[in-house]
């Protein structure tokens, strides 16, 4: 039997997810996008999302990451809860 983990968002992930949507009009669809696979899988057990385990990263502090598009979420997980720590944008020259 698989657990369901409740998505929370913290305030600081809030603050930076407002002022980014502003900016960027798609990025409420890839949170959307993302929720169903924290949902079920945030440790990514299946090996079938882009969710990677970041190192010398202590919990707490968005130890897990998921990508969706250009975009990077954070996220720690304790017990049944999905916390979402922080979003970010990768930028399109960040490797030139």
């Amino acid at each position: 039997m698989t657990h369901v983990f409740v998505v929370e968002t913290t305030r600081h992930f809030d603050r930076l997810f407002r002022k980014l949507a502003k900016q960027h009009p798609e990025l409420p669809g890839h949170l959307a996008a993302i929720t169903p696979i924290l949902r079920s899988d945030p440790f990514n057990i299946s090996r079938k999302h882009p969710i990677k385990k970041l190192i010398n990263i202590t919990d707490g502090n968005g130890a897990y990451r998921i990508r969706q598009g250009r975009f990077r979420f954070r996220y720690d997980v304790e017990i049944h809860n999905v916390y979402l720590k922080r979003c970010s944008l990768r930028r399109e020259d960040t490797y030139q």
